[in-house]
Protein backbone atom coordinates (compact mmCIF):
# COMPACT_ATOMS: atom_id res chain seq x y z
CA UNK A 1 0.00 0.00 0.00
CA UNK A 2 1.41 3.29 -0.60
CA UNK A 3 1.49 6.15 1.84
CA UNK A 4 2.08 9.58 0.84
CA UNK A 5 3.25 12.21 3.56
CA UNK A 6 0.68 14.62 4.62
CA UNK A 7 2.78 17.61 2.89
CA UNK A 8 2.53 15.48 -0.31
CA UNK A 9 -0.97 15.17 -0.42
CA UNK A 10 -1.65 18.73 0.71
CA UNK A 11 0.44 19.41 -2.47
CA UNK A 12 -1.81 16.75 -4.61
CA UNK A 13 -5.31 17.99 -3.61
CA UNK A 14 -3.66 21.94 -3.29
CA UNK A 15 -5.00 22.45 0.35
CA UNK A 16 -2.76 23.25 3.00
CA UNK A 17 -0.96 20.91 5.61
CA UNK A 18 -3.19 21.72 8.66
CA UNK A 19 -6.44 20.89 6.20
CA UNK A 20 -4.94 17.26 5.71
CA UNK A 21 -4.92 17.06 9.43
CA UNK A 22 -8.33 18.31 9.99
CA UNK A 23 -9.31 15.14 7.35
CA UNK A 24 -7.49 12.85 9.61
CA UNK A 25 -8.77 13.95 12.27
CA UNK A 26 -12.52 14.13 11.41
CA UNK A 27 -12.31 10.57 9.57
CA UNK A 28 -12.45 12.24 6.05
CA UNK A 29 -8.91 9.79 5.75
CA UNK A 30 -7.58 7.55 7.68
CA UNK A 31 -4.50 8.94 9.36
CA UNK A 32 -1.09 6.19 9.08
CA UNK A 33 2.46 6.12 10.26
CA UNK A 34 4.90 6.00 7.47
CA UNK A 35 8.14 3.96 7.37
CA UNK A 36 9.82 6.96 9.32
CA UNK A 37 7.05 7.45 12.09
CA UNK A 38 5.45 10.10 9.62
CA UNK A 39 1.63 11.59 9.91
CA UNK A 40 0.78 9.87 6.36
CA UNK A 41 -2.55 8.81 4.59
CA UNK A 42 -3.34 5.71 2.24
CA UNK A 43 -2.56 6.91 -1.40
CA UNK A 44 -5.60 4.70 -2.62
CA UNK A 45 -7.66 6.52 0.08
CA UNK A 46 -6.12 10.00 -1.44
CA UNK A 47 -7.23 9.54 -5.02
CA UNK A 48 -10.84 8.27 -4.38
CA UNK A 49 -11.21 11.56 -2.06
CA UNK A 50 -8.79 13.70 -4.60
CA UNK A 51 -11.54 12.17 -7.84
CA UNK A 52 -14.20 13.74 -5.18
CA UNK A 53 -13.27 16.88 -4.56
CA UNK A 54 -11.91 17.45 -8.46
CA UNK A 55 -15.21 17.61 -9.99
CA UNK A 56 -15.45 20.38 -12.80
CA UNK A 57 -18.25 21.96 -13.84
CA UNK A 58 -21.07 20.47 -16.13
CA UNK A 59 -19.89 21.31 -19.88
CA UNK A 60 -23.35 23.26 -21.08
CA UNK A 61 -23.11 22.28 -24.71
CA UNK A 62 -22.21 18.76 -24.00
CA UNK A 63 -22.89 16.52 -26.92
CA UNK A 64 -22.35 13.15 -28.16
CA UNK A 65 -18.70 11.94 -28.16
CA UNK A 66 -16.52 9.53 -27.83
CA UNK A 67 -14.12 12.10 -25.93
CA UNK A 68 -14.19 10.57 -22.95
CA UNK A 69 -11.71 13.46 -21.46
CA UNK A 70 -13.63 16.84 -21.59
CA UNK A 71 -12.18 19.78 -19.46
CA UNK A 72 -14.77 22.86 -18.44
CA UNK A 73 -13.07 26.17 -18.25
CA UNK A 74 -12.06 29.87 -18.36
CA UNK A 75 -10.38 30.90 -21.28
CA UNK A 76 -7.30 32.68 -19.95
CA UNK A 77 -5.14 33.87 -22.24
CA UNK A 78 -5.39 34.19 -26.63
CA UNK A 79 -2.28 34.72 -28.76
CA UNK A 80 -3.24 34.78 -32.05
CA UNK A 81 -1.67 36.40 -35.48
CA UNK A 82 -3.23 36.50 -39.39
CA UNK A 83 -3.12 32.62 -39.68
CA UNK A 84 -2.68 30.47 -35.84
CA UNK A 85 -3.66 30.89 -32.37
CA UNK A 86 -2.45 29.61 -29.05
CA UNK A 87 -5.47 29.72 -26.51
CA UNK A 88 -5.05 28.86 -22.22
CA UNK A 89 -8.16 27.46 -20.89
CA UNK A 90 -7.94 27.50 -16.92
CA UNK A 91 -9.63 24.14 -15.98
CA UNK A 92 -9.89 23.54 -12.33
CA UNK A 93 -5.99 23.20 -10.87
CA UNK A 94 -4.99 22.17 -14.56
CA UNK A 95 -3.87 25.11 -17.51
CA UNK A 96 -4.87 23.75 -21.07
CA UNK A 97 -3.14 24.93 -24.21
CA UNK A 98 -4.52 24.55 -27.42
CA UNK A 99 -3.42 25.38 -31.31
CA UNK A 100 -5.62 26.21 -33.62
CA UNK A 101 -6.65 28.42 -37.07
CA UNK A 102 -7.66 31.95 -35.92
CA UNK A 103 -10.12 31.64 -37.72
CA UNK A 104 -11.47 28.80 -35.21
CA UNK A 105 -11.25 31.46 -32.33
CA UNK A 106 -13.31 33.90 -34.29
CA UNK A 107 -16.09 31.42 -34.96
CA UNK A 108 -16.13 29.61 -31.41
CA UNK A 109 -16.44 33.34 -29.88
CA UNK A 110 -13.64 32.68 -27.91
CA UNK A 111 -12.48 35.78 -25.51
CA UNK A 112 -10.50 36.20 -22.31
CA UNK A 113 -13.26 35.26 -19.42
CA UNK A 114 -15.33 32.98 -22.16
CA UNK A 115 -16.43 29.52 -20.97
CA UNK A 116 -15.06 26.37 -23.20
CA UNK A 117 -14.54 22.82 -23.52
CA UNK A 118 -10.70 21.41 -23.96
CA UNK A 119 -11.91 18.19 -25.39
CA UNK A 120 -8.77 15.88 -25.21
CA UNK A 121 -9.21 12.37 -27.46
CA UNK A 122 -5.14 11.18 -27.75
CA UNK A 123 -4.04 7.71 -29.20
CA UNK A 124 -1.06 7.74 -26.96
CA UNK A 125 -0.91 9.05 -23.04
CA UNK A 126 2.34 8.95 -21.55
CA UNK A 127 2.17 7.93 -17.64
CA UNK A 128 5.38 8.61 -15.25
CA UNK A 129 6.13 7.37 -11.85
CA UNK A 130 9.15 9.10 -9.51
CA UNK A 131 10.30 5.46 -9.11
CA UNK A 132 9.15 3.18 -11.36
CA UNK A 133 10.28 -0.61 -11.38
CA UNK A 134 14.24 -0.62 -11.99
CA UNK A 135 14.76 2.96 -11.00
CA UNK A 136 17.88 3.46 -8.91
Amino acid sequence: MPTIRVSEAARFLGVSDDTIRRWTDNGTLTAIKDDAGRLAVDGLELATHAQKLAQLPDDPHRAGSSARNRFVGLVTGITADKVMAQVELQCGPFRVVSLMSSEAVRDLGLELGSVATAVVKATTVIIETPHGKGSA
